[in-house]
């Protein structure tokens, strides 16, 4: 793995607020020099609508600076909006970070 990969594991509800806060770790992040940005949901209960605009607006900003941002470990209720919502088709979505880890590993190759 790159030393330009960064790993956020948030947890709770991702609202309003916390959402903003996620979006502004990974804007710094993305300042700081990661091009990869791996967002593991595993302890994420719920998200609403605004938490779902601040991991597209994170995910605008990481590409913008020619990164890549990755999603893992949505729990039922997750995958759920993420396919109410097509957000499968904007995010890769890995079931987990051992198989987020083992895609970056076959492409370095």
């Amino acid at each position: 793995m790159s030393t330009n990969t960064k790993i956020i594991q948030p947890s709770g509800i991702l609202n309003s607020i916390s959402g903003n806060q996620l979006r502004r770790y990974i804007n710094d992040c993305v300042a700081a020099g990661a091009k990869i940005v791996l967002v593991d949901l595993q302890e994420v209960d719920f998200i609403d609508s605004s938490g779902l605009g601040a991991l597209v607006a994170a995910m605008q900003t990481v590409k913008s600076s020619d990164g890549q941002m990755f999603i893992c470990s949505l729990n039922e209720q997750v995958k759920m909006l993420f396919e109410l919502t097509k957000m499968e088709r904007i995010f890769k979505v890995f079931a987990n970070q051992e198989k987020f880890k083992n895609h970056f590993l076959a492409i370095e190759k």
